[in-house]
């Protein structure tokens, strides 16, 4: 199941820098982005009070809390980056850029969360560093 909700993810994103991108035009990048989280907060937030999730937030650990603001945080700077590319930039380019985060994911998750890395991950990582970089030149 978390396969089908992988594609889901893929395809959303792809459709969002479409739409991101013509979204843009003609707005500052930095008030596209608060546009853009303020319907996330919404949707989100309906659908935790839909499902009344909203009853877990007590047994929330402090732990737990700061990551996620942690995480929200890092989230609203990438979102400000990628809003400022793509106003500037080629849509493919600045996308095949974004999605390289997923070598940085690879190589943080091994160093920071004791993920173990295969040869077939390093050589995927060094795909993905030589294709990112055909791509943008």
């Amino acid at each position: 199941m978390w396969f089908l909700y992988a594609i889901g993810s893929a395809v959303f994103a792809a459709l969002t820098a479409i739409t991101a991108k013509i979204g843009v035009a003609g707005i500052n990048s930095n008030l596209a982005t608060a546009i853009r989280t303020f319907v996330v907060l919404i949707i989100s937030t309906g659908i935790v009070f839909s499902t009344k999730e909203f009853q877990n937030i007590p047994s929330i650990s402090q732990k737990t809390w700061i990551f996620l603001i942690i995480s929200g945080l890092m989230t609203g700077l990438s979102w400000l980056c990628y809003f400022k590319a793509l106003q500037m930039g080629e849509t493919s380019r600045v996308v095949t850029v974004d999605k390289f985060s997923l070598v940085f994911v690879l190589l943080l998750s091994a160093i920071f969360l004791r993920e173990t890395m295969n040869f077939k991950m390093i050589f995927g990582c060094l795909l993905i560093t030589i294709g990112t970089i055909m791509m943008v030149i």
